[in-house]
């Protein structure tokens, strides 16, 4: 099979492989020996976590590139083009590389059957290793032990937070859901945790297998100043660090857990202080309380279950005190949705519900039913699409009002295409 475009082998794959997600090792480590017989990898960090994944990777990548690294980052999902998950000093690859590389492992699977993400990951770890980069960091998409990323072994692994979600996949707690992210854990190799409460099976997981263990709190931490943070372990400190470009209280514990983890590698990719510092500062991530300015400000996040929008309660708080908040928001079905609203409603003004045609996603009939049940009559329905409820929530706003728009990468998508063609 071959395909003249991008957007032919993507919609090809769409339809090849009977589930969406499938998780499991062994079909993608099958074909990725076929096509990569030596094993040939670069230095690796893998990342997993459930909020804070997308922003580690972040880090590593500019703080790389800023110490003049070449540096392949491999993240899920993309928010208006598919290269966004591929990229090589920041830059997505174009499609042709994409395509090659398709045409490479279709030629190579024979009759195992593989998923979209499992084409990508595959994608991504050929086109890494061919262009020769310096580390290759590879976010992992769902969970830790069964997704398509860990068929390699990371020289880190980084663990960013564990909270509830996908539970219908990796289990209804944090202990069930800690088990399956410490899956990407090896022997005798660094494992870095930026959750400064993990769950006990991660802690056992990282014994089981022999990992060497470093938690925030432990073994690494930090400490806002009057002016910038310091960054600190028994035997390190980097003072008057820059408030990292990323915004938000929980991007400092992000922030550091992407230093220790750049530590761990220090011997095989050794970076000084002046490329944290520009790291930090240089740092950019569509979608995380990302500020559109204009005659309302608009702010963008993907922020999806209860503890990404306790975060992002926090820093509305913070930032926008005493602010008139109109909410334009969807969801996928799958998440829990009653939490967040009982989360964001306290600061919202009024919620406009913009539906989306992802299958997943939840639809105008259950968001009303939701908001029944909690008698809450300040939400809006009966638009097409996220270009009408974001026209209505700028028509109900004032002068020194927000609009903001979250609960999903899909309507993230919407809102950044919408403002692509206007812009």
């Amino acid at each position: 099979m071959h395909f003249d475009s991008l957007q032919g082998w993507l919609k090809w794959q769409e339809s090849l492989h009977p589930l969406t997600i499938d998780l499991g090792l062994e079909r993608a480590a099958r074909v990725f020996r076929s096509l990569n017989p030596q094993g040939v990898k670069p230095p690796t960090i893998t990342v997993a976590g459930t909020n804070g994944k997308g922003s580690c990777v972040a880090y590593l990548d500019s703080i790389y590139r800023a110490q003049g690294y070449r540096v392949g980052a491999y993240t899920s999902p993309h928010i208006l083009k598919y290269n966004e998950r591929i990229k090589i000093d920041g830059q997505p690859v174009a499609d042709e590389v994409i395509s090659a590389a398709f045409a490479r492992i279709e030629a190579v699977r024979g009759d195992t059957s593989l998923s979209y993400f499992e084409f990508g990951t595959l994608a991504a770890l050929d086109i890494f290793w061919r262009a020769g980069v310096d580390v290759q960091l590879l976010e992992v998409g769902l969970g830790g032990r069964l997704d398509a990323v860990n068929i390699v072994d990371p020289d880190v692994a980084l663990i960013s937070s564990i909270c509830i979600d996908h539970v219908e996949w990796l289990g209804g707690t944090r202990e069930a859901i800690g088990r399956e992210k410490a899956g990407i854990f090896r022997a005798d190799t660094p494992a870095v945790v930026g959750d400064p409460e993990p769950p006990q099976s991660l802690l056992q997981t990282a014994k089981d297998k022999r990992a060497q263990l470093y938690c925030l709190g432990k073994h690494f931490s930090y400490e806002k100043q009057a002016t910038g943070w310091q960054w600190l372990t028994d035997t390190c400190r980097i003072n008057s660090l820059p408030e990292p470009g990323l915004k938000g209280e929980h991007q400092f514990r992000n922030a550091s857990t992407a230093i220790f983890a750049i530590t761990c590698l220090a011997k095989t990719l050794p970076v000084n202080e002046s490329a944290i510092r520009q790291g930090l500062q240089n740092v950019s991530l569509p979608g995380r309380f990302q500020l559109i300015e204009g005659d309302l400000q608009v702010l963008l996040d993907v922020g999806h279950n209860p503890q990404a929008v306790r975060t992002l309660v926090e820093y509305l708080k913070e930032y926008f005190p005493n602010k008139r908040i109109h909410a334009i928001f969807s969801m996928m079905k799958d998440k829990d949705i009653a939490g967040v609203i009982d989360i964001m409603n306290p600061v919202i003004n009024d919620w406009f519900f913009a539906p989306l045609t992802n299958p997943r996603a939840v639809t105008e009939q259950v968001i009303g039913e939701i908001f029944a049940k909690k008698s809450l009559t300040n939400v809006t329905f009966g638009f097409s699409g996220f270009a009408e409820a974001f026209s209505a929530a700028k028509n109900q706003s004032q002068k020194g009002d927000l609009l903001l728009v979250f609960g999903s990468f899909f309507l993230v998508s919407d809102c950044l295409a919408e403002f692509e063609k206007v812009s």
